[in-house]
């Protein structure tokens, strides 16, 4: 099997040549597109879910020998959750070669997060079954070494760290309100305001609640504490 030049042009940016492109193909191939002839990639999903886990774990262990379990585990969630896995197939331009159903490609499917989150991990896999665990091991790091090297800063989840700041001031909790709500039944998308009782506020639109809350409550921690 030969592949197309954009899905060549994606295995550079991921820094993995394949000796059996089918295994790429698979991986960017979402069930809505599945058929008796042509697998989806939900079981590579399953296995490059525990191979990022497996490479997560090493890592962490090699960066701080000195750290805890308690300490480790926050960190490790931060490294392999569905929202890390989708920025790091964002920044690659995973969606652009996604294979996806009509219906999945009109209701925005390229972009959608959990779309995103499991396609990156059955690239993992992809890579994995292709050239072993050293070649998954090599792509992984090349493009989470940024994260790993900020994640302690990053381990607790944003709705717990604005709550924590505004409990730290003697301010209510902050709100979280849904400003707008559209897209199909199917393919809801959310914009939701997080709001303290002082009247700072920031909003996030996702295809989740959750999402949005959360990318809505980093939006205003990162203007409270300056670093944007």
């Amino acid at each position: 099997m030969k592949l197309s030049a954009e899905m060549r042009a994606f295995a550079a940016r991921l820094g993995h040549e394949f000796e059996r492109p089918a295994l790429l193909v698979e991986a960017l191939t979402h069930s809505s597109m599945s058929s008796p002839n042509r697998s989806d990639n939900q079981r590579l999903e399953f296995l490059g879910d525990r191979v990022l886990g497996l490479v997560m774990a090493e890592a962490l262990l090699a960066q701080d020998q000195a750290a805890a379990e308690g300490q480790l585990a926050p960190r490790f969630n931060a490294l392999v959750r569905k929202e890390t896995c989708a920025d790091v197939a964002r920044e690659l331009d995973l969606g652009a070669v996604l294979k996806l159903g009509r219906s999945e490609m009109l209701s925005g499917g390229r972009r959608k997060l959990a779309l995103l989150g499991d396609a990156m991990e059955a690239v993992i896999a992809a890579v994995y079954l292709d050239g072993g665990f050293e070649a998954a091991r090599e792509v992984v790091l090349r493009h989470w070494v940024a994260r790993i090297r900020s994640v302690e800063a990053d381990a607790r989840d944003a709705k717990t760290a604005l709550q924590e700041w505004a409990q730290a001031r003697g301010l209510q909790p902050p709100d979280y309100v849904e400003v707008d709500r559209s897209g199909p039944d199917h393919a809801p998308v959310f914009t939701i305001m997080a709001r303290l009782a002082t009247g700072e506020s920031a909003e996030a639109t996702a295809g989740s609640k959750r999402q949005a809350e959360q990318t809505a409550a980093r939006a205003l921690l990162d203007r409270l504490e300056g670093r944007t």
